[in-house]
């Protein structure tokens, strides 16, 4: 079900998410061309797929804002799982310099379209590359999301515990709402030696971001 449109939300996130963004662009400024092609922490992505497909994300992003304010029902990546994956792929190869190019100028183009977006486009909808259906008010807090976690699968020392604290409060409360529906009746509760980590922990084990001894692998994303 579709959240209802909340402004001092929306604001939030968009607030919170443009100061990732720049946080981002600071640090694929000092990633040295070498590096791009190293392992992430992401099975099978090197540091240059990331940025390639945060760029992507970003642009998508714009796709779907502009379809909204046109009163049109658009599908992110404009053909589900399998456009996406290709076109990342093809982003992977890109030269650290344009991938760096490509990242700034997709983030500056949909801050600028969140900044143009009325009212009426925020109420609309689109379609995402896993076939649902998404709220455009909902976009700024998928986009901090993939932000904040791909910062941490970079792996050049930015880790859960610098997560946006007022980010890891929205995310906790998805996260519980998931367990709980991806649970039989009598364990929709987090499990016990979850809740005694802080917050920020807790938060990476559920997103697959830190392994908890004790605990199974977290729901991720």
């Amino acid at each position: 079900m579709a959240r209802p449109l909340d402004a001092r939300l929306l604001d939030a996130c968009v607030e919170g998410c443009a100061a990732t963004h720049q946080l981002l662009l600071e640090t694929v400024d000092a990633i040295s061309p070498e590096a791009f092609a190293e392992p992430s922490r992401l099975p099978g992505w090197t540091r240059g797929t990331i940025v390639g497909h945060l760029a992507l994300n970003a642009q998508s992003h714009v796709e779907l804002l502009a379809a909204a304010a046109r009163g049109e029902l658009a599908r992110q990546y404009g053909g589900g799982p399998e456009v996406r994956s290709a076109a990342i792929a093809e982003a992977s190869l890109w030269a650290p310099e344009k991938a760096v190019k490509e990242l700034r100028k997709a983030i500056y183009s949909l801050e600028g379209a969140w900044a143009g977006s009325t009212y009426d486009t925020w109420q609309g909808t689109g379609t995402a590359s896993s076939g649902s259906v998404i709220s455009m008010h909902e976009l700024p807090f998928l986009r901090w999301r993939e932000c904040v976690l791909h910062l941490t699968d970079l792996d050049v020392g930015i880790e859960y515990d610098q997560w946006p604290s007022h980010y890891v409060r929205l995310e906790l409360d998805r996260q519980k709402m998931a367990w709980a529906a991806s649970h039989a009746m009598g364990l929709t509760q987090l499990p016990q030696a979850a809740m005694k980590l802080d917050e920020k922990h807790r938060l990476a084990w559920l997103l697959q971001r830190a392994e908890v001894d004790g605990l199974p692998r977290g729901l991720g994303l």
